[in-house]
């Protein structure tokens, strides 16, 4: 399964299955978040049935950005087993991201 889209219901049922789950929040109007949308896609396809890997429009999904605190975007959180494990906030290079995967699969 490739990079998925979230609405809150889907969110939860992927964060209630055990493995590494890792979720951009983020915004159509958002140049810094269009940069990073390539990055999102590029590790959901490397990662494909070892994380689960989507995305959150937080226009469309205000509620799931308010559960999680987001203030800035884009954010991509990582959580594992159902627990948030790390954050990071802003665009980054693949290289970040990919590390905290490989250190949580």
């Amino acid at each position: 399964m490739a990079l998925q889209h979230f609405n809150e219901a889907s969110f939860d049922q992927a964060l209630a299955q055990p493995g590494l789950l890792v979720a951009d929040f983020w915004a159509e109007w958002c140049g810094p978040c269009k940069m990073l949308g390539p990055v999102v896609e590029q590790l959901a396809g490397t990662y494909d049935g070892k994380a689960v890997v989507g995305k959150v429009n937080v226009d469309e999904e205000p509620e799931l950005a308010r559960r999680y605190g987001i203030m800035s975007i884009p954010t991509v959180i990582f959580f594992k087993d159902g627990q948030e494990i790390d954050k990071r906030i802003g665009v980054m290079p693949a290289e970040e991201f990919t590390k905290i995967i490989e250190e949580n699969l």
